[in-house]
This record gives C-alpha cells, sequence and structure tokens, in this order.
C-alpha cells in the first residue's frame, strides 16, 4: 500500500535530515513530504509549529504516516489532536516523548534523561561532562562526509519559545504509535528509551543499530521499519 510519509525533523535541524531516507521511500512508490519547522521564530511555539504541518497536510490525498524527529515528537502529538487533518500512523524517531501537561523544557528533568545520559557515558569510558561535542554526541555514527556537510550548513538558530510550550492535552492521541530508538543513542540511551516509551505509552520500542541520527546513520534501516509499519494500516 502506497502512503505519505509526512517528515519533521529535530530541534535545530531541517528537512536534510530526511535526505538519505526520502529517495528510498519515494523509489518505493510512496510520497514523501519533509516539513521543516521555524525553530528560529521566537514568536512560535508547538502549537505554532503544529499549524505549519497541518497545512502541509490539508491536500494530502490517501493514507498518512507523520514521522517525527526528537522533540518534534511535541509536534506531533499536537497534529494528530487537530479535528482538521487524518493522522493514520504516528511513528516516533528517537523521540523526546511527551506526557499531557508537560513541556519541551520541563521534559528533561521529568525523565531524568540527564542521569540516564551521564550514566552511559561513565559505562562506555566517555567523559560526561562532554554534552557540548556536538561530533561525539550526535554524529559518532554518521558517515564522515555527512558530518562535514552538516557542519557547514548554516546553523539554525533555536528559540526558548518552543521548550516553553506546555502541551494542552489531558491523554494521547487516539493515533495509532510505534516509537523506533537507536541501541547507540548517546543522548537518549536504549533503557532509558524503553523506560520512558512503557511507562507514557505503555508498548516497546523497536530498535535500530543506530545513534541518535537514525535517518542519517541507517537511513536503509529506518525506511524498511517504516514501510513495515504501513504494511499492518
Amino acid at each position: 500500500m502506497a502512503v505519505t510519509f509526512v517528515l519533521l525533523p529535530g530541534a535545530g535541524s531541517d528537512s536534510w535530515y530526511w535526505h538519505r531516507v526520502v529517495p528510498i521511500l519515494t523509489g518505493n512508490g510512496h510520497s514523501a513530504i519533509t516539513v521543516d519547522l521555524p525553530y528560529s521564530d521566537e514568536s512560535a511555539g508547538q502549537y505554532e509549529f503544529a499549524d505549519v504541518v497541518v497545512k502541509a497536510l490539508h491536500d494530502v490525498e490517501g493514507p498518512v504516516v507523520l514521522v517525527a524527529q526528537s522533540m518534534s515528537a511535541f509536534t506531533a502529538a499536537i497534529v494528530c489532536e487537530r479535528t482538521d487533518v487524518d493522522v493514520d500512523l504516528l511513528v516516533l524517531v528517537a523521540p523526546m516523548l511527551p506526557a499531557p501537561g508537560e513541556s519541551a523544557g520541563e521534559w528533561w528533568a521529568n525523565t531524568g534523561q540527564s542521569a540516564a545520559q551521564r550514566a552511559l557515558a561513565v559505562s562506555e569510558g566517555r567523559d560526561p561532562a562532554a554534552t557540548n561535542d556536538l561530533r561525539e554526541l550526535f554524529f559518532h555514527d554518521v558517515p564522515e562526509e555527512l558530518i562535514e556537510e552538516a557542519f557547514q550548513a548554516e546553523e539554525v538558530a533555536m528559540s526558548d519559545t518552543p521548550f516553553e510550550t506546555v502541551w494542552r492535552a489531558e491523554e494521547w492521541p487516539h493515533v495509532k504509535t510505534r516509537v523506533i530508538a537507536g541501541s547507540r543513542d548517546r543522548l537518549f540511551p536504549v533503557d532509558f528509551m524503553k523506560r520512558i516509551v512503557r511507562e507514557r505509552l505503555g508498548i516497546a520500542p523497536d530498535v535500530i543499530d543506530a545513534g541518535h541520527l537514525i535517518a542519517l546513520a541507517r537511513p536503509r534501516e529506518l525506511a524498511a521499519a517504516l514501510e513495515g509499519y504501513v504494511e499492518g494500516l
């Protein structure tokens, strides 16, 4: 079955993040739409981000699979609450999995992410204080040529507003949801992700052998997982 995949990037990223996955999906007969979110706009929070996604969805026909990387899980959850769109499946990739009534800024302490990240670094013999080393934290398993391309691109200035937006919900949206975690994710360690997904959704994530940037490091594996979910619609 052919579907439209609507792909949201993580915080401070853009459509480029998905550039290795899109050709695989479209080559297999699906449609793919990448949505850039206005991360640098101080007036835009998660609900304004959701408006951007909904606008991109309005002309889509047929089944829709909404795929959200990292912090855009907050945006995706809001989109799935909207009555003017129809999302058939929500897939969260290495997500900041939100809870109703929570903001992205509160998420870190609420989930215990910092302790989990530190414990993993110590267990692997890495410096737990080296949190600003983006290459070590995010790009450790990404091909070198892509790392250079990523660091040569203009940096997206990240506004504080989306981190301050509280998700005004009482429960998880009534949309079929799947979660993908990276087995070597240094930001959201896999055991941490398994716990959060179990506590908040009551399911287990599927795991891909990758770090946090799964679409860059393991595009074929990620595309295969996405297409596998479609078979169950």
